[in-house]
């Protein structure tokens, strides 16, 4: 299944999205164009009147991908319905090692015989709000796409997990034993947290895509506690074998060192959660928050597997139900940036080995980072070619893997905004 098409009217508001064949009459008969390929969204030639009806831009923020879903109300029924769907992966790793690599390369320039460079970092205030730019940069993208949504559909709301762990632990951290299990979410929230800190996978024999089961590196019946620090997971068989003893004498004496690391992706989560909810509400859209054991609860209980853009469908308490098709496709962004500040190319010693580069990013109207069509008529080049540009002052342009394309057969299909795109899809059978 396609995921519905965005439409705007003749003044550009935004109306209900509408499906993909009925998308394509409406461009057959004249009364449409498209007005941006990613999303992609059309523009109607000449009003008609229709009601507008609600829907929910539902987000579950990410370290590495964060999913988004656009939902709206059945109707007749309490369920909600999932018309479109995104999965933004973020460069927030790349963007560390650019930083760390930028840092080496100043101290070096300190201690070679060169010009001094007396160290700033004295001179150096932050605010008291300040976060790393590898930080920045995801917050930055989940505010983006949500202001592009705002302009492409009708949105009555905003659903975002922010609370990632256990809240009945945060305000009674003595709850325990028999009064913790009637809780609804019933663990889940420690779960989710081991999931991603252990990989998906049995701490002991590596296995995937079996029953994991929560166990203790050193058994409480050895004086071990419930700590998260003490908590790894194992499968039914690694669990029985390993019986009465520690992690240690089963012989995994790196497991508990591995235990008291931080997650670094929670950690990442947790330090731009509230960042993020600041940002949106700072929108004037209405905010509902949920927690990441909810949402895999409401997913569970659902029968979906795990999927960026489904966990994002069932965040908050409006995602207890909600109905997906399993063949359903979903728009893959991947954060690109938008190019580099080097004016200049180094070598491997940090000195420029290039001229300067032109300052003018436009050369004949075309950008790198453009997705353009090039229909060359005559030569080696010849044929129908497609993809992202990088542009040349000569006017040679590369298009896609073809190199050498003047840029006069060259036609801009999507301007550069710092994503490249892809279109995934989702085969699962729904229980």
């Amino acid at each position: 299944m396609q995921p519905y098409v965005f439409v705007i009217d003749t003044e550009k508001s935004p109306c209900n999205p509408v499906h993909p064949a009925e998308a394509r009459k409406l461009m057959r008969e004249g009364k449409a164009a498209v007005w941006r390929r990613f999303p992609f969204t059309i523009i109607l030639k000449e009003q008609r009147p229709e009601a507008r009806e609600e829907h929910l831009v539902k987000i579950d923020p990410g370290s590495r991908a964060t999913g988004i879903a656009v939902v709206r109300k059945i109707p007749g029924k309490e369920a909600l319905k999932v018309v479109w769907a995104c999965e933004i992966w973020h460069r927030g790793q790349i963007i560390k090692k650019k930083m760390d690599s930028r840092r080496a390369l100043r101290r070096g320039r300190r201690n070679r015989k060169t010009r001094y460079r007396e160290p700033r970092f004295d001179n150096r205030t932050r605010p008291g709000d300040w976060l790393p730019p590898s930080l920045v940069s995801r917050i930055a993208n989940v505010e983006t796409w949500v202001r592009r949504l705002a302009q492409r559909v009708p949105v009555s709301g905003v659903s975002v997990e922010r609370v990632r762990f256990d809240t009945q632990k945060l305000q009674n951290p003595e709850i325990s034993g028999a009064e913790y299990q009637q809780g609804e979410l019933l663990g889940y929230e420690v779960r989710e947290y081991l999931l991603e800190k252990w990989g998906r996978q049995c701490a002991y024999c590596g296995a995937r895509n079996v029953p994991l089961e929560i166990e203790h590196l050193v058994p409480k019946s050895r004086g071990g506690s419930n700590r998260v620090s003490n908590l790894t997971l194992s499968c039914r068989k690694c669990n029985l074998k390993k019986g009465n003893r520690t992690a240690e004498e089963f012989g995994f004496p790196e497991l508990a060192k591995h235990a008291r690391k931080p997650l670094r992706d929670a950690a990442a989560v947790n330090a731009t959660r509230w960042e993020i909810w600041r940002r949106l509400k700072s929108l004037g859209i209405p905010l509902e928050a949920g927690t990441g054991g909810q949402t895999k609860y409401h997913r569970s209980i659902q029968g979906y597997p795990k999927k960026h853009w489904i966990d994002a469908a069932c965040t908050g308490s409006s995602g207890e139900s909600v109905w997906l098709d399993p063949e359903m496709s979903y728009l893959k962004a991947e954060a690109k940036g938008h190019g580099v500040r080097q004016f200049c190319n180094p070598d491997r010693f940090g000195f420029p080995r290039t001229k300067p580069k032109a300052r003018q990013k436009h050369v004949f109207g075309f950008m790198s980072g453009d997705m353009a069509e090039a229909k060359v008529p005559e030569g080696r080049k010849k044929g129908t070619h497609l993809g992202r540009i990088v542009t040349r002052a000569s006017g040679s342009f590369l298009v896609g893997k073809t190199d050498g394309v003047s840029w006069k057969y060259c036609r801009v299909i999507s301007k550069a905004d710092g994503y490249s795109y892809s279109l995934g899809k989702s085969h699962f059978s729904h229980h």
